[in-house]
């Protein structure tokens, strides 16, 4: 981006979801990048790829000899996800058509990493998002990854900007680029407009 576009400016902020989308409503950001489903009232949202699940397994556990796991089969598993108030928390719950009382939650850590050491010491399982995966988050360790069966156990990530904010077009640019970007370099299912 920064090479085809060396004028452009960004300033970047990570939080959750729900600090993004107050500061994009009271106008502290012009637009935020963020996984949905999430409430978006009177925000345009431009979705931009789908973020595939993966199931992430200790050394030695069952699922392993599986060429891909249903969802089904994380029933009555010792899930670890990220605490309330994420929001890749209730997608994974949600693609995986799972609730709560369905697993046992035995750990509710506070970044991908320390769900990651977790597994590896042999504590549950977790769900990873493709691009985590793609950033090689596992790193060399002897955890292995499962795809689902099924396209359907993922999240979508796109932009969302107010409705009202002159530089619409722009930003319709901006979401174009990534998912060139996204389609040629990490080669994730980009979604239509």
């Amino acid at each position: 981006l920064r090479r085809q576009y060396s004028r452009l400016r960004l300033f970047l902020k990570e939080d959750l979801s729900a600090e993004l989308f107050s500061r994009l409503q009271q106008g502290d950001l012009d637009l935020v990048l963020l996984a949905l489903p999430y409430p978006l009232p009177d925000m345009h949202v431009e979705k931009l790829f789908a973020d595939r699940f993966e199931l992430l397994l200790p050394p030695g556990h069952p699922l392993q000899k599986s060429d891909n796991v249903r969802q089904q089969q994380l029933q009555g598993e010792k899930l670890l996800l990220l605490e309330e108030g994420h929001c890749l928390r209730d997608h994974a719950l949600d693609a995986c058509k799972l609730e709560s009382a369905q697993m046992d939650l035995i750990y509710q850590g506070t970044s991908l990493h320390t769900l990651v050491q977790m597994v590896a010491n042999g504590l549950g399982v977790t769900l990873l998002p493709e691009i985590a995966v793609k950033a090689n988050i596992v790193g060399n360790s002897r955890l292995q990854l499962k795809p689902f069966s099924r396209d359907q156990v993922a999240r979508e990530i796109g932009l969302a900007w107010r409705r009202t904010d002159p530089r619409h077009e722009e930003y319709r640019l901006l979401a174009g680029f990534i998912r060139d970007w996204v389609a040629k370099k990490l080669k994730c299912a980009v979604l239509d407009e």
